[in-house]
């Protein structure tokens, strides 16, 4: 039994949704862009009598937003948002289903390792967010691309990679849930209210210029006016999204394959 085909196939409805739903939300907030544009002296005005704490709890950066990329970072925020649920979502329901459908135990009796298991269903999971990533990219770069506005193709790329990232990271954390939390009856329930809680610490920690919870949300580890000003990203968000994801998947299959997989009654 392939169980990498099994999943995948399971999740191509899901991909098309979501990957259709971030496509449409790069091409709305970009086709804006031209009619803002057209009037920076006015939007500086605007900006200008934001308080900095609505400046910062909406992503704001006034030396980069009237740029095109600094739009588009703007909009990346909302972005990463939709992403990271559909990310958990999948984390947690890809192994989790199998006990709350009662159907862990027969697969159990094929002939297969449970970490093979473990690694056809990350490798499905990966490979539906990989593609996901590869359709936002290309949207992202014809988006940015209609607006007419200069803009340099190596930091677009950079900065749409952050998606990607951020989904590694709440994947990495949802598969470890579904084997750690003994039963789950709803995967909306789990992801929802944890993907929500770190981006309002991550918002929190802007609005207080609180350096530590940045730390805590991931959603605070890629700052687009820095790419964007420094063309890259700060090493040490990067090394603690690599060591996190490592961590998680290493504990997802240590737990699994010591985990009691209960008979359906």
């Amino acid at each position: 039994m392939n169980v990498f085909l099994r999943e995948f196939r399971a999740y191509r409805k899901s991909l098309i949704t979501w990957a259709v739903s971030l496509a449409g939300i790069v091409g709305l907030f970009m086709a804006l862009y031209p009619a803002f544009a057209s009037d920076i002296e006015g939007l500086n005005e605007m900006l200008a009598n934001f308080p900095e704490a609505i400046k910062a709890l909406v992503n704001i950066t006034p030396e980069t937003f009237m740029s095109v990329l600094g739009f588009y970072g703007y909009l990346l925020s909302f972005a990463w948002l939709a992403a990271s649920i559909q990310a958990m979502n999948l984390g947690v329901v890809i192994i989790s289903k199998e006990v709350s459908g009662k159907t862990a135990d027969f697969l159990m009796t094929k002939p297969v390792r449970r970490s093979e298991v473990v690694t056809g269903k990350l490798a499905a999971a990966l490979a539906v967010v990989l593609i996901m990533n590869v359709v936002f990219i290309a949207v992202s770069y014809l988006a940015v691309a209609a607006t007419g506005a200069e803009f340099d193709s190596s930091t677009l790329l950079l900065m749409s990679s952050t998606l990607l990232l951020l989904q590694l990271v709440f994947l990495a954390l949802g598969a470890l849930f579904s084997v750690t939390i003994p039963k789950i009856k709803s995967v909306v329930a789990v992801s929802l209210p944890t993907v929500f809680a770190f981006y309002i610490i991550g918002a929190i920690g802007d609005v207080l210029d609180n350096v530590e919870l940045r730390w805590v949300s991931p959603f605070r580890y890629f700052d687009p006016a820095y790419m964007i000003t420094e063309r890259g990203m700060e090493p040490e968000y990067l090394l603690v999204v690599a060591v996190f994801v490592a961590a998680a998947i290493v504990a997802t299959y240590v737990i699994f394959a010591k985990r009691d997989i209960h008979t359906a009654v």
